[in-house]
Order: C-alpha cells, then structure tokens, then sequence
C-alpha cells in the first residue's frame, strides 16, 4: 500500500517548498493585493454575465408571406390646424387608404402646446331650424331633408346634408372644392370661418396604420385628397390660404411592437419650416426583427433606418405637395434576437481562466521585480567593495 502511495506522491505537479526556505518581500505582498482585486473584479463581472440572459444576433433571408406592417406615429403640427390636415397611405401594389380617420385621433392645441377642447357640433355655428331643400327654398313641419350636392351626386337619391358630405362627394368625382361660399352647406356651418378662427392653432395626431407588408408612403398634408387624370393631388383652394406651415415634431413612430434594445431614430426629433412652400420627406427602411426573450415569447417587429430630405416648391405644382411624407421600403433580411444563458461549463472555464492568467501574470512581474532587486543589489555590494 505504501509502494502505491509513494507513486501517487511521485505524480504530484504541486511539489511543496519548506516554509523555511520562503522569502517574503514587500513588493510580493503589493502585487498579491492588486491582482486579488484585479480577479475579484473580473469575476464579479463574468458572475454577472452569467446570470444576466445573453443576446444572440443571426440574419437570415425574409420569407414571410401576406403579412400586415403596423405603424404606429404620434406626430404634432404646431402651425396646422386640425381641420385642414389629413393622412393618407398608399402602396406599390395599388391600395389606398385616402383621408383616414379609423384608429387615429386629432387633438387640437394652442400655440403654446396646450390641448383645445373640439367644438361638439361639426364645423362651426349651429344648424338653423329650416335648412333648404335641394331645390331651394326652407324645410317646413317635418318634410324629410337633401341637401343637393352640387352636380356630384352619385345617384338621384344621392344627399349631401352637410360640408363635409359635399366635400367627400366632390372627392369621390376627383374634383376640386374651389369655393365653399357657393356651397349652401359650408356656408350655413361656417367653414370658411372656421378655418379663420383656427389660424395659428396646431394640431397632435396619433394613433396607427395597418398597412400590406410592401413598399409605400403616409403623408400628413392639408386637404382633402383625391385622384385626378391617375394623379394624387390634394383640394387646397378650398382654404383660400397662400401657404401652408408644416413644421413638426415626432414625438413617436415605429413600426411593430416594441422589444428591448429597440431604437426609434425619429423619436423625438423636430423640424421648422423656413420657407412658405415646401415638402418634407422621410425614406425609411424597414427592417423586419424577431425577438425571443429568455421564456420563449417571441415579438414581431421591426427595426428602421431613415434619411431626410427637404424640396422648396411653389403653391400649385402637383408634384410639391406640401405636406410631410414618409417612403418606406422593406428589407429582405430578417434580424433574429434570441436570449439565451451562459452555460455553466463556460462560466466555469472564464472563472479558471480569470483566476490562472493573474495568478502567472501576477508571478512572472513578481519575480522580474525580485530578480531585478537581487541584480541592482549585488552590483551596489560589488561596486562597494571593490
């Protein structure tokens, strides 16, 4: 048994060293101190690593089919009232989505950013007791009420009993609304004057867009807008304004859900208009992103890089709307996020790594540091004896 010990004693790569053949210097001690905290703090800081759910980043090729692109905006005008603006979306496949109003919310505000309460009653004075008839002339007792609409009626039973009834029928033939003062309607409401009492209030729309997953455009723009001769143009002589501020602030835009360590780039950003005419323009591209968190929820959604670019134009040219407009176009590629932990073999092998590289780097400066002394020492003896 003894015979077998001794072997095993024999394989020992630790021999021991007598403590009474130890030489303890004071510059031994300061290195022990330093890289004691040196590998203390690197493995406080590989601990935490390891517990913390790492993020694992991989490309891949997009092969979603007939999905929606859902973008969500909050966008304030603080020179365009809420009564003239309008949003429309459109893609390259065709659809159009002209003067939304479902899922978003126009909220009126003062110059100095305040919120407006909305007037409960339309466009503007109160409706009188005896409108006219189409064919003129005032409603008496309980005769059923059309308004006529002014040659865009889209059959004979066809009733515009109000401004904004007219101006979508106008809208539906692509025409323009040059004058609402001819318009019974809108000069019973008082559009005109609205427009008037509203100069210099803004306007904080938000809410979202459920769009096809294509390249497309939103514009936020004055008007009501319609297609003329297979061009998108927009009725602005209805407001008899000559020009149109489009300063604005985006207070949100993304595109899909949020995830952790999404960045917004347009968040918070702002731009004043210097110039009476122009349109602003943004080119997003869409990146479309999937996220699994560390329980297996996945999120899909999207990530966007964007350039601006601001065109001065004159009031009447078709192709300078004023207005803000935002292009987007889709990326094939596809990023995935996975969180994932470090196993725990691998926080074990950085641990000995951490301990085993100070602990050499820690004994070859000890020992240059020793050895040096030794030299400098003896040569000061020799130098001094000699």
């Amino acid at each position: 048994m003894d015979g077998i010990f001794n072997k095993f004693r024999n394989l020992d790569a630790y021999p021991k060293v007598n403590e009474d053949f130890y030489s303890r210097t004071l510059s031994g001690g300061l290195i022990t101190i330093v890289s004691s905290i040196f590998m203390l703090l690197l493995f406080f800081s590989e601990l935490r690593l390891y517990l913390h759910a790492a993020t694992e980043t991989k490309l891949t090729v997009d092969t979603s089919r007939g999905e929606t692109l859902r973008i969500n905006f909050d966008v304030t005008f603080p020179a365009l009232p809420c009564s003239i603006l309008s949003l429309d979306a459109m893609d390259i496949s065709g659809e159009q989505h002209l003067d939304v109003r479902h899922d978003i919310i126009k909220k009126r505000i003062d110059a100095h950013g305040n919120a407006i309460e909305s007037r409960q009653d339309g466009i503007g004075a109160p409706k009188i007791e005896n409108p006219l008839q189409r064919h003129g002339g005032r409603l008496e007792h309980n005769e059923t009420y059309c308004g006529s609409c002014y040659g865009a009626e889209a059959s004979d039973e066809h009733c515009c009993n109000s401004c904004e009834e007219v101006r979508e029928a106008y809208r539906n033939k692509g025409w323009g609304l040059s004058n609402p003062d001819l318009i019974d309607q809108c000069k019973r409401e008082g559009f005109l004057q609205r427009i008037k009492d509203e100069d210099g209030e803004g306007c904080n729309i938000y809410g979202f867009l459920e769009v096809n997953k294509v390249a497309g455009n939103f514009h936020f723009a004055p008007g009501k807008s319609f297609q003329q001769s297979n061009v998108h143009v927009h009725d602005l002589l209805a407001f008899q304004k000559d020009s149109f501020n489009i300063s604005h602030r985006i207070n949100r835009l993304t595109f899909g859900e949020y995830f952790p360590g999404v960045v917004n780039p347009l968040d918070g950003v702002q731009w004043i208009q210097q110039t009476p005419f122009g349109m602003y323009q943004y080119f997003i591209k869409v990146v479309p992103t999937v996220y699994t968190d560390i329980s297996g929820h996945t999120i899909q959604s999207n990530q966007f890089s964007v350039t601006e670019h601001f065109r001065s134009a004159q009031l009447g040219q078709i192709q300078s709307l004023p207005g803000v407009f935002f292009f987007y176009d889709l990326s094939p590629i596809k990023v995935t996020f996975t969180e994932h932990h470090v196993a725990f073999l691998h926080f074990l092998t950085n641990v000995c790594a951490i301990v085993g590289g100070i602990f050499t780097v820690s004994g070859i400066l000890d020992s240059f540091i020793y050895h040096g002394q030794r030299a400098i020492k003896k040569k000061m003896e020799l130098g001094k004896f000699s």
